[in-house]
């Protein structure tokens, strides 16, 4: 074989190498809630992670969030060896850098994980930029629980290396984590979920933005996202120590759009005088082996957010029945009552 055949075929192997290696740095734009347990969650994991925020006040609560976060894991993890929880501590906070500089952010990302504002613009705003500044071989990913990933991905060149990565809230906790596909191979066609949640711990965890507690991301694909791409995000999830499945791009993917329409028929029996919340939530816990209730579920996601969901759905699917406005939710949320954040929803709290 010539010399010059050798080196193409090296030149050939090494590109072969880099398209199939593992995701190792990792952009988390957000430092939100579930941004900063995504950031924590890979950190944690080995990986190399910058942390994008647009200010430096929202910068500071996020590392402040983390942590407490950190510390409280290594406690839990490490509960007889205090040096090893603070160097767990000390080598999970090595990897994890922050930045204002969104161009910086990206420069050796191999993937970025979205998870800002639920609204389209702007999100469509933000992978517009992305598309332009990011390296060539960067997948990106959008935690979104509620819109589409085949409209978020619509505004970049990157089709083929983009999907979903839905994570549950608190991520540190929470082990599941949903890929969505717009395509299903037989493989797929009936998925369990199992251990959605782990009901031995004596913490629940918000229904919509659940990482730390949850077992189980969500991996979305959407038709042009290629098979190396979206073998990638499954075995990134799998490396997080989560329990990954797949899902199309439909409403709410799995979990949500199972959750969210049981949550609105709780609210429209109520609604229609079947029964009290009380007795609602008693049936579906000691008769279903829910660990809580419709409306208890309801008040500590935030009545905002569940109307905020299926609005958006009911403006995109208006044929629905599911989908459709409820007078009741509607009322709660223009008086304020919110549930668990505000002190009052459908119960009322005792605010500390």
């Amino acid at each position: 074989m010539s010399v010059s055949k050798i080196l193409v075929l090296k030149r050939s192997l090494s590109t072969s190498r880099l398209m199939s290696a593992a995701i190792k740095n990792v952009t988390v734009i957000g430092g939100g809630l579930m941004g900063s347990g995504i950031a924590q969650v890979a950190a944690q994991t080995g990986h190399q992670v910058t942390l994008y925020e647009i200010n430096q006040e929202a910068l500071k609560k996020a590392k402040q969030g983390i942590m407490v976060s950190l510390q409280r894991v290594a406690k839990k993890t490490h509960k007889e060896q205090p040096e090893k929880a603070e160097m767990f501590v000390h080598e999970t906070l090595d990897r994890l850098k922050t930045t204002l500089d969104l161009e910086a952010s990206v420069k050796e990302a191999d993937l970025v994980v979205e998870a800002i504002v639920e609204n389209i613009e702007a999100k469509h705003k933000l992978f517009s930029s992305l598309d332009t500044i990011a390296p060539e071989h960067t997948i990106f990913a959008s935690n979104t629980s509620s819109l589409s990933i085949g409209e978020i991905a619509s505004v970049t060149k990157r089709k083929d290396r983009f999907g979903g990565l839905h994570f549950f809230n608190p991520v540190p906790v929470m082990k599941l984590l949903e890929v969505s596909i717009n395509y299903l191979p037989p493989l797929f066609n009936h998925v369990l979920v199992l251990n959605l949640l782990d009901v031995s711990t004596n913490y629940l965890p918000p229904l919509f933005e659940p990482v730390l507690v949850m077992k189980l991301p969500e991996v979305i694909r959407i038709p042009e996202t290629s098979d190396e791409t979206y073998k990638k995000m499954m075995d990134w999830g799998q490396a997080l120590g989560k329990t990954t499945i797949t899902c199309k791009d439909t409403p709410g993917f799995v979990v949500n759009r199972l959750l969210v329409p049981n949550l609105a028929e709780a609210v429209r029996m109520l609604e229609r005088g079947d029964a009290t919340a009380r007795d609602i939530d008693t049936a579906m816990k000691l008769g279903a082996g829910h660990p809580m209730g419709p409306f208890e579920l309801a008040d500590y996601v935030g009545n905002d957010t569940t109307k905020f969901i299926l609005d958006g759905w009911h403006k995109r699917f208006p044929d629905n029945p599911l989908f459709r406005p409820i007078p009741l939710l509607t009322k709660l949320v223009e008086e304020g009552k919110l549930g668990l954040k505000t002190g009052e929803g459908f119960y009322k709290y005792n605010k500390k």
